[in-house]
């Protein structure tokens, strides 16, 4: 049987959305091994100047605790 931790992770970035959630995958794997999902919880984004600036999103990571 396997145990399954999840952890919060707030990313960004100025591309998109989904660059958003790829920082945030590539940001836990360097310290988390054994990544198994990842769910987006909340997404939001900085305006400036009535232009979207960057895009930020709150992200569940589970991963298999060895």
């Amino acid at each position: 049987m396997s145990i399954v931790k999840v952890i919060e992770v707030i990313a960004s970035s100025e591309k998109g959305l989904e660059d958003a959630i790829q920082n945030a995958v590539t940001e836990v794997s360097k310290t988390v091994r054994n990544l198994d999902s990842i769910f987006v919880k909340d997404i939001k984004c900085h305006v400036k100047d009535g232009k979207i600036q960057s895009y930020g999103v709150i992200c569940k990571v589970s991963f298999r605790v060895e």
